[in-house]
């Protein structure tokens, strides 16, 4: 179901991707648009069938596209999005990930990712391990409170399982494939990311936490689903 957004631009309810990148692009320009921007990107591949109101997840952000022809096309940010996003200090030139929205006939080769960015984190250290990079990427508490070991994570938009992780980074595993084929293989130091942890997790901590929620006029009680609950089902 498509809507408009507050800022004005039109979007798509319940839109999702896999994390997967379907390739790259680059971008053209930045001007700005209101109190966001409009950027201009042109992509390494076709863009066959992607039409005007179609989502498109730049660096794991959904963004919509509002004016396209064959390679290029272009999007706007609300401010929401600079401000909890890497765009906010975007410049011409940037290399992106992207990755068009999936089909319900898709296979999900990497998780659900519904491009709603959470925050960003830092890199804080890269070493080589065999044919892989081992990543240490600093992220805020709040954040890191939604990642477990082996649980998904998605950085700049690329479906990834996290190693290790504690309250303030978490680590990944990049093989080569995934070094050449995205943006996280020109990565260095300090250079920030789009983080997009699990929703599953969110929605979780939100049912076990038993926050009321609000029925018209009224209140409804809080959720009998609490760590107990879980501890006496069996889930914990």
């Amino acid at each position: 179901m498509r809507r408009t957004t507050d800022d004005g631009q039109w979007t798509t309810d319940k839109i999702m991707f896999t994390g997967i990148i379907e390739g790259l692009g680059t971008i053209s320009g930045i001007r700005p648009a209101g109190q966001g921007k409009r950027l201009s990107i042109q992509a390494d591949f076709s863009l066959d069938q992607t039409k005007i109101g179609d989502s498109v997840a730049v660096n794991g952000a959904c963004l919509t596209v509002v004016k396209i022809s064959a390679k290029h096309f272009e999007v706007d940010l609300s401010p929401e999005t600079l401000a909890t996003s890497t765009f906010d200090k975007a410049k011409r030139g940037d290399r992106l990930n992207l990755e068009r929205a999936m089909r319900l006939s898709d296979r999900i080769d990497g998780h659900l990712v519904s491009g709603h960015i959470d925050g960003i984190g830092f890199i804080k250290q890269q070493e080589k391990l065999g044919n892989a990079i081992i990543v240490t990427i600093a992220v805020p508490e709040a954040l890191a409170r939604y990642m477990i070991r082996k649980g998904s994570v998605a950085v700049d938009g690329i479906s990834l399982t996290i190693n290790t992780c504690d309250d303030s980074s978490f680590t990944i595993s990049i093989i080569p494939h995934t070094a050449d084929s995205s943006t996280l293989g020109t990565k260095k130091k300090g250079d920030p990311v789009n983080i997009e942890t699990d929703m599953i997790g969110k929605y979780v901590e939100q049912f076990t936490l038993g926050k009321a929620v609000q029925d018209g006029e009224k209140k409804t009680a809080s959720s009998a689903i609490d760590m107990a609950f879980l501890a006496k089902s069996g889930y914990l």
